[in-house]
C-alpha cells in the first residue's frame, strides 16, 4: 500500500462496488497506527460511523462505514460495508476536499485506495453554504466543526425529533426553536405543550397560553370537532345524534347576523352562535310531532351541552363570554401576527381536561391549515406547528376518539408545505405514529431510541444512504443525535450545544436520592395541594 506525500498512508482499498452499499478492505495494522493520532477524526478512522475518502479522477468520494467483519482468510484484514455520502473537488496543491455536495457522479473501481478523513476534511464536508442556517452543535467526533441546519429545507419539508425519555429531547427541541427564533424574531410558531415544560424556556421571547388565558371560542370548532365533544353515543345511535346535531347547529349559526346574506353557510362555517340558542333549538325540535325519532337523542345532546356549560374546567372554551366575533383577535394572538419580537406561541394544554385536549389541538391545527388555505392570495406568512408527544395526536389506530386531530395533522403532513404550513413532530414512540407520517418528514433528528420497534420505524423512514447512521442510534449519548434528510447537506452525528439555564424547559428528572433525604412542612404542602386540587386550579 502506498503513502501519499500529502495525505499520509492509505488505510485500505476498495473491494466491491454495488451502488449505494459497497465493501472495502482495511489493513488492521494501519488502524492501530491511526489510533494514537492527535486528530480525533483520524484516531477514530475505521470505526463504525466514521468516514473514509477515496479519489476518483479529480474528485474525492466520501463514504460512511456501516459494519465491519474480520476476514477469516487473513486476520490482518477487516472487511467493511460502506454507504457513499457525496463528493468534493480536490485542491491541487494540498489534496484537500472543497465544494462538497451530496450524491456520487462516478464510482471508484476495485483496488482504489482508501484514506481516513481528517478534521480539516470534516470542516469542508460539513461547512454550511450560503443558505439560511442555524448552528446547533458540533459534528462528532470533531472538537470544532459546527453542525448547521438549513432553515428553509428543515421547515419547508417538515421535521421529526425522536428520542427515548431522558435523552434530552425537550432541551434539544428548545435549542433548535430558540436558534430559529433568534434568527427570525418576526416568525410565526405555534407549539402544543402537553406537559407545561416550555413556558419556562420561552418566557422572554414567546407568548404563553394555557387554560387561564387561551379563551378558545367553542364556535371555531367544525362539525366533526363538535361531534367529538357533544356526541357520546355509539353505533346507529351515534349516526342519529350526529344528524340531529348537524341540523340544529346549522340553525343556531344561522341566527347570527354575520350569517345574513351568506350564500354558503355550512355547519363548518366559523360563525359565532350561542350555546343557549343550540339547546333552545334542540328543545323546539324535540317538541315537533313530525320527527321520526323519539326524544332520547335530543335529551342526550341537550344534557351533554348543559353539563359542559356548567363545568368550570371547560370555561376556557365554553364560557358564555366567548360568543363575540373574536376570530381576528384570537388568530392575531395565537399565530403571532405581527410577532412583535415574540415569534413563538406556547399552548400549554396540561391543565385542560384530558377528554377535550385532542379537540383543542385539532381546532388549533385546523385553524393553522385553514388560515394558510384562505390566505393564499395574501402576502405569505408561513406558520410552523410543533407537536410535542405527537404519538398522542396522530396515533396508528384509526378507531376511537381523537380522530379529528389525527385527520388534520395527517393532512398537514401530506399537503401543508404547498400552503406554507410546516409541521414539527416530537415523540418518544415513533412506532405508535400513524403509518406514513414519519416518511412525510423531510428531516429526521433522532436521539437515542432504546426500543427495537421504534428503531425499525426510523430506519424505514430514513434515506438509503443514512442506514449506517441508524446502526449507531442505540450507542448515542445523552444530548447527541443523528440528523439526516433535507435539513442537512449530508447525514451527521451531532453533539448538541448546551442551552443557557434560563432558556431550558422545566423537564429535569427528579433526584429521588436527594429529595427523599428532605423532610419538613408536609402538612402545609398537603393543605396547599388539596386546595388547588379541589379548585381545579394550579
Amino acid at each position: 500500500m502506498q503513502t501519499h506525500p500529502v495525505l499520509g498512508e492509505a488505510m485500505g482499498w476498495v473491494f466491491q462496488i454495488a451502488g449505494s452499499s459497497s465493501q472495502i478492505l482495511i489493513d488492521a495494522g494501519r488502524l492501530a497506527n491511526f489510533a494514537h493520532d492527535p486528530d480525533p477524526c483520524i484516531a477514530m478512522a475505521g470505526q463504525v460511523g466514521s468516514q473514509v475518502k477515496m479519489r476518483v479522477g479529480a474528485v474525492w468520494l466520501v463514504a460512511n462505514i456501516r459494519s465491519m467483519t474480520l476476514d477469516r482468510r487473513d486476520p490482518g484484514t477487516i472487511i467493511a460495508d460502506i454507504d457513499f455520502l457525496g463528493e468534493g473537488d480536490e485542491e491541487r496543491l494540498t489534496g484537500k476536499i472543497y465544494r462538497f455536495r451530496r450524491g456520487v457522479t462516478r464510482y471508484p473501481t476495485p483496488n482504489t485506495e482508501i484514506f481516513p478523513v481528517s478534521s480539516a476534511d470534516m470542516r469542508q464536508i460539513y461547512a454550511a453554504d450560503d443558505r439560511a442556517h442555524v448552528q446547533i452543535g458540533t459534528v462528532y467526533p470533531t472538537k470544532d466543526t459546527r453542525a448547521a441546519l438549513y432553515v428553509d429545507a428543515l421547515l419547508g419539508k417538515h421535521f421529526a425529533l425522536l428520542g427515548s425519555t431522558g435523552t434530552g429531547k425537550s432541551t434539544s427541541a428548545a435549542l433548535i426553536l430558540h436558534r430559529i427564533c433568534d434568527q427570525s424574531p418576526q416568525g410565526h410558531i405555534v407549539m402544543v405543550d402537553p406537559h407545561g415544560e416550555y413556558a419556562a424556556s420561552f418566557r422572554n421571547n414567546g407568548a404563553i397560553h394555557d387554560a387561564t388565558n387561551l379563551a378558545l371560542p367553542y364556535w371555531l370548532m367544525n362539525f366533526e370537532e363538535h361531534c367529538e365533544v357533544f356526541v357520546t353515543s355509539e353505533g346507529a345511535e351515534k349516526t342519529q345524534d350526529r344528524d340531529i346535531l348537524a341540523k340544529c347547529l346549522l340553525a343556531a349559526r344561522a341566527r347570527n347576523r354575520l350569517a345574513e346574506g351568506m350564500a354558503r353557510l355550512t355547519v363548518d362555517s366559523p360563525i359565532p352562535y350561542l350555546l343557549s340558542d343550540l339547546t333552545t333549538i334542540l328543545s323546539n325540535e324535540m317538541g315537533k310531532l313530525d320527527k321520526g325519532t323519539g326524544t332520547l337523542p335530543y335529551m342526550r345532546l341537550k344534557s351533554k351541552i348543559d353539563e359542559i356549560k356548567a363545568d368550570p374546567r371547560y370555561s376556557f372554551m365554553f364560557s358564555g363570554m366567548l360568543v363575540a366575533d373574536s376570530m381576528q383577535a384570537f388568530l392575531t394572538k395565537i399565530f403571532r401576527l405581527p410577532a412583535e419580537g415574540k415569534p413563538i406561541s406556547i399552548i400549554d394544554v396540561s391543565a385542560m381536561p384530558s377528554d377535550i385536549t385532542s379537540v383543542v389541538v385539532s381546532v388549533l391545527a385546523r385553524l393553522v391549515f385553514d388560515y394558510a388555505i384562505w390566505a393564499r392570495d395574501e402576502p405569505q406568512r408561513p406558520i410552523l406547528l410543533v407537536c410535542e408527544e405527537a404519538h398522542r395526536y396522530i396515533p396508528a389506530t384509526t378507531t376511537g376518539s381523537g380522530q379529528a386531530v389525527r385527520k388534520i395533522l395527517e393532512r398537514i403532513a401530506k399537503e401543508g408545505r404547498k400552503y406554507g404550513v410546516s409541521l414539527g413532530l416530537i415523540t418518544q414512540r415513533p412506532s405508535d405514529l400513524a403509518e406514513g407520517v414519519l416518511s412525510q418528514c423531510g428531516t429526521i433528528i433522532s436521539m437515542r431510541l432504546n426500543n427495537d420497534r421504534d428503531r425499525a420505524f426510523v430506519s424505514a423512514a430514513m434515506p438509503e444512504g443514512s442506514r449506517g447512521f441508524v446502526e449507531s442510534i442505540p450507542a448515542l449519548r445523552n444530548r447527541e443525535c443523528i440528523i439526516c434528510g433535507e435539513g442537512v447537506s449530508i447525514p451527521i452525528r451531532v453533539a448538541l450545544d448546551n442551552l443557557e439555564e434560563h432558556r431550558r424547559p422545566a423537564s429535569n428528572d427528579l433526584s429521588f436520592g436527594d429529595l427523599w433525604q428532605q423532610i419538613g412542612n408536609e402538612p402545609d404542602i398537603l393543605e396547599r395541594t388539596i386546595t388547588r386540587w379541589r379548585n381545579q386550579g394550579r
